[in-house]
């Protein structure tokens, strides 16, 4: 099974990263402490797999965070299809869409990360039940719309 690895707040905008060891997500919100709340991106997710296919096409790592993405989670991939529902700690988040790498990406990560991240930066997802999400905690993944 799946489990988050790590956590990173924002306070605003372009801000540095902060890793934590736990957050507070908030339905409807998103995290606590972080750029996102209250917007229709409430978090973002990434998985270790995605970001590893990144790497082997780039020739370099991607250290967790480097993507600014909320959430690291050790999944191999992550679902893109709208409404699956991802359970993190006491939380459960909605995909709401894929989270395409953006030209920061150069800055964070290095040379030619945008086209290497391309369908593999995360996703941008929506607080469905609010909770505590902790490194550690299990990830699991699904029910998809299609399946309910």
């Amino acid at each position: 099974m799946a489990s988050v690895t790590h956590l990173h707040l924002a306070p605003l905008h372009k801000a540095d990263l902060t890793e934590v060891t736990k957050v507070v997500a908030v339905e409807g919100k998103g995290l606590e402490g972080d750029r996102y709340l209250g917007t229709t991106r409430n978090v973002t997710v990434v998985a270790e797999g995605e970001l590893d296919e990144a790497a082997d096409r780039l020739g370099y790592p991607i250290p967790a965070g480097a993507t600014r993405r909320n959430i690291t989670v050790d999944a191999d991939r992550l679902p893109r299809t709208t409404g699956t529902l991802i359970h993190l700690g006491d939380a459960i988040l909605s995909v709401w869409r894929d989270c395409p790498p953006c030209e920061r990406m150069y800055q964070t990560v290095g040379p030619r990360a945008r086209e290497a991240l391309e369908g593999r930066a995360g996703i941008a997802a929506q607080v469905v039940k609010g909770g505590v999400i902790r490194v550690g905690d299990p990830v699991r993944i699904g029910p998809s719309p299609g399946d309910m």
